[in-house]
């Protein structure tokens, strides 16, 4: 097991980046679900949702209602849901060797 972990990241790295850019037979309806799931993800109603969670969680954890751990969670998980598109063309990006 501890050899795949260390083989993961640059197996990763080998994949070139054509596979990402090719899009099989079939899958227009998979792709069109997807992109309707992330615009409902990172629309105007999510964003609002996640500044009042950010917001709640901020107050009880300075009130001491919540443990900072779990507060600092949810905070970068809200990071990575919006920072997603931005994470991905960094991955590709590394893939591709840009």
């Amino acid at each position: 097991m501890l050899r795949f972990v260390r083989f993961l990241p640059v197996s990763l790295l080998a994949v070139s980046s054509a596979a990402f850019a090719q899009d099989p037979q079939g899958s227009g309806p998979i792709v069109a679900a997807l992109s309707w799931l992330q615009g409902t993800l990172l629309g105007n109603v999510a964003t609002a949702v996640a500044v009042m969670a950010v917001a709640a969680v901020g107050f009880m954890m300075l009130t001491g209602r919540l443990n900072w751990r779990f507060g600092a969670t949810v905070i970068i998980g809200v990071f990575i849901l919006f920072g997603s598109a931005s994470i991905v063309a960094g991955i590709q990006g590394a893939a591709a060797g840009t």
